[in-house]
């Protein structure tokens, strides 16, 4: 058994073809951005709330791995892509010859990093949802016209800038600055509600709080 590294991973050719494959079959449904920015972005943020929080060095190269492959699943079907995902990680993981307690660990990361029945269940996984759910910005949005925006669209394209601040020992913080007049506050709770309730879940599991401002205004 070997340590993986994340550049094996992002050098694997099958784990390319399925996260462009998933980001394909997203667009076609009308989803924002799920491709490679995404996941690396949120490899790297998972991989840095860890750090931050002094956690071993390898346990921070997991969560970004598991934040790269998180969203994999996609590619088989948006509806219980953590699952699938999760299974599909698993192959590609034991292929590279990953130990098998690793395995595990990540595994029941991307399993659980969805809203809908995710939970943190370990260290990665609430690193991973904390990442995941932070990225929400208009670069995200794929609809160039305006006026065919929906919710979601108008949520992230009204998202200026996002970044999630990590205070060790004290909270992580998710600050939003949002241009009221595409879109209120109210609607980004109307969709974002359930993914922000996790990461409070999440955070507590690292023994922190959550807190989320939008425009300097502490919300949660």
């Amino acid at each position: 058994m070997t340590k993986v590294t994340l550049q094996e991973i992002k050098a694997d050719s099958y784990v390319q073809a399925l996260i462009d494959a998933g980001n394909r079959h997203l667009a076609a449904i009308g989803y924002t951005e799920h491709g490679l920015r995404h996941a690396g972005l949120v490899s790297h943020i998972a991989s840095n709330i860890l750090l931050k929080m002094e956690h071993p060095e390898r346990e921070c190269e997991l969560a970004a791995i598991a934040g790269y492959l998180h969203d994999i699943g996609n590619a088989v079907n948006r509806v219980a892509h953590a699952h699938s995902g999760a299974i599909l990680a698993a192959g590609i993981l034991e292929r590279h010859g990953m130990p098998p307690e690793e395995i595990a660990s990540l595994i029941g990361a991307i399993g659980n990093h969805d809203e809908q029945d995710g939970n943190p269940v370990n260290n990665i996984s609430a690193a991973l949802i904390l990442a995941d759910k932070s990225d929400v910005h208009r670069s995200r949005v794929r609809n160039s016209d305006l006026a065919k925006f929906d919710i979601h669209d108008r949520v992230n394209y009204a998202v200026k800038r996002s970044f999630l601040r990590v205070y060790p020992k004290e909270r992580i913080a998710l600050e939003l600055m949002i241009d009221t007049e595409i879109c209120p506050v109210m609607e980004y709770f109307e969709i974002f509600l359930a993914r922000m309730l996790l990461s409070r879940r999440a955070a507590e599991f690292l023994l922190t709080q959550f807190e989320l401002k939008i425009n300097d205004v502490k919300l949660l």
